[in-house]
């Protein structure tokens, strides 16, 4: 396949950390990839797919602690493009849901660098198979909305908490931890019920995953206490409810005629 020129780039979801989930494409845009630059949250069996002669640069973000500025990160994508390697920006999740694609899309443009995106599979997908659940359900959660809960240092989270607090939508909030006090109490506040379903998933498809279900007005108690230091998805709805599945047999046995 043509599709990897010499001199373009392309923005790789590396998925939620576990490498079986990422795509074909993926798996085979990081193996020919001269120059990777990868995310903190990008771990070591992605990264191991790369080429042996591929040069790895870390050029990730975490919790406020930012290796390279997005500015240095998008000249470094553009100059190395620009001196005829094969460029694999390898991002966590996908690319583009909250993965600042769209800074690195326009660098590149400006430049004159072919770029293209593949796309991964986001947290909130691999945390509801976690969970051995769905982010829909009929009836109950018609919708489904993707907030970002970051903000930066000194800055309220300024979010639509009104248009968030809608019985009929499953909401998956990321990197949700450390504002977990202000989710639960402004969400209550714009009238979504204290007890409606919460799960919270830390480190989705890695060994270190960590679930723990709870309720909205719980919520702040559960993201201090049940969770380490990995990164985490709030998903809030009636869909997270947990059910009881009674199968054909059981239901017989039970029957009393």
């Amino acid at each position: 396949m043509n599709d990897f020129p010499q001199g373009s780039v392309w923005l790789v979801g590396a998925g939620p950390g576990d490498p079986e989930l990422l795509t074909r494409k993926a798996e085979r845009l990081i193996g020919r990839a001269e120059t990777i630059f990868y995310d903190a949250l990008v771990g070591e069996g992605v990264l191991a797919l790369a080429g042996p002669n591929a040069r790895l640069v870390h050029v990730g973000k975490r919790s406020g602690r930012h290796s390279k500025d997005q500015g240095t990160i998008d000249r470094l994508i553009v100059d190395a493009a620009l001196k005829g390697e094969r460029v694999v920006r390898l991002k966590g999740g996908d690319p583009a849901i909250f993965g600042r694609a769209t800074e690195e899309l326009d660098a590149c443009r400006a430049a004159g660098v072919s770029v293209s995106i593949c796309p991964g599979v986001t947290a909130a997908s691999a945390a509801a198979a976690s969970l051995g659940a769905s982010l829909t359900l009929r009836g109950l959660a018609r919708k489904l909305t993707f907030v970002t809960a970051h903000a930066r240092a000194g800055e309220t989270l300024d979010l639509d908490w009104t248009s968030l607090a809608d019985r009929d939508a499953t909401l998956a909030i990321y990197m949700g931890k450390a504002a977990a006090t202000e989710v639960s109490r402004q969400l209550i506040a714009a009238g979504l019920p204290a007890d409606t379903p919460v799960a919270l998933v830390e480190s989705a498809s890695l060994p270190t995953e960590r679930h723990f279900r709870t309720r909205l007005d719980l919520l702040p108690i559960a993201a201090r206490s049940a969770l380490g230091d990995g990164p985490a998805l709030l998903l809030i709805g009636q869909a997270l409810a947990e059910r009881t599945v009674i199968t054909a047999t059981a239901a017989m046995e039970a029957c009393p005629c």
